[in-house]
């Protein structure tokens, strides 16, 4: 499992083991899978490329490695793809559950590389409350509706009242 924020800026090798770049960004469709990754190849240019997750042959920490370059392509806006960073982007996009309550600001999501599932999102309520609180983690199993300026999660109201929160998601 990972997070777009531990997966951001991590090194990326063709197949014969040559740096290619860097992830960038992860792509999400509307029914809540990570589907491609954004790279940015090294240069002075730094042209970006997308990637389908299903081209990555390993998830290391020290990088991760492409099956073969045949499925990269130029990056360009897709109005039915969604960024962490970049075009149509959910970091710090407003969450609410269902019933219209404030969850708070999306900061991360937490995701199953081979399956690209969301298992989990990171919401923040700023700076100061994050020392003092603690960021909140939603699991859901249900992608979120993604509005003009909002996401909308199904929340479980667990046994003492509680959202559908953990402080970790499991290893």
């Amino acid at each position: 499992m990972r997070t777009f924020s531990l997966l951001k800026d991590t090194p990326i090798y063709d197949h014969q083991g040559e740096l290619f770049g860097s992830v960038c960004d992860i792509c999400i469709e509307e029914n809540g899978r990570v589907t491609h990754l954004l790279l940015q190849k090294k240069g002075l240019m730094g042209k970006k490329f997308i990637l389908p997750m299903e081209e990555v042959t390993a998830w290391e920490e020290s990088g991760i490695t492409l099956r073969s370059d045949d499925k990269l392509r130029s990056y360009s806006k897709d109005e039915r793809t969604y960024t962490m960073t970049h075009d149509q982007p959910l970091t710090k996009i407003k969450t609410i559950s269902q019933e219209g309550e404030t969850l708070g600001l999306l900061d991360d999501v937490y995701f199953l590389e081979e399956m690209g599932t969301i298992v989990g999102y990171e919401l923040t309520d700023g700076f100061f409350s994050d020392i003092t609180k603690g960021k909140r983690i939603i699991r859901t199993s249900l992608p979120p509706q993604i509005r003009k300026e909002t996401l909308v999660m199904s929340v479980n109201k667990l046994r003492g009242g509680h959202d559908d929160e953990m402080s970790e998601l499991p290893k």
